[in-house]
């Protein structure tokens, strides 16, 4: 669920099937992980003012400061772990650095 909210504060508002389609899940899973989202109050569904048969889901100030404070505990975390590396593993680390980024970039949208 914490990826779910990451991809929705870095995609804007995103209708149901866009954001299935950005995590790589069934729209029924979709539906499912926001229902739980929307119980705790991180996230909500507004009508899309143009379309009223289309739903977008947002975060809520709730969900923004949930998350604001995970990325902040993760980081300082990771800080820690960083700050203990001797150079050599920092430098392997670094190298490998590239490769983890090409193995998450999203991937380009398919050609019609």
């Amino acid at each position: 669920m914490r990826a779910t909210l990451g991809t929705i504060a870095r995609e804007g508002p995103l209708t149901l099937g866009e954001l299935a389609a950005i995590e790589r899940v069934a729209p029924p899973t979709i539906t499912k992980v926001l229902g739980k989202l929307e119980e705790t109050g991180l996230v909500e569904r507004v009508v899309d003012a143009g379309d009223r048969r289309v739903a977008r889901v947002s975060l809520t100030a709730t969900g923004r400061r949930w998350l604001d404070g995970e990325w902040t505990r993760r980081r300082d975390w990771l800080t820690e772990q960083l700050v203990g590396l001797d150079p050599d593993a920092l430098d392997r680390l670094v190298a490998a650095v590239d490769v983890i980024e090409q193995l998450t970039a999203p991937e380009p949208p398919a050609s019609p």
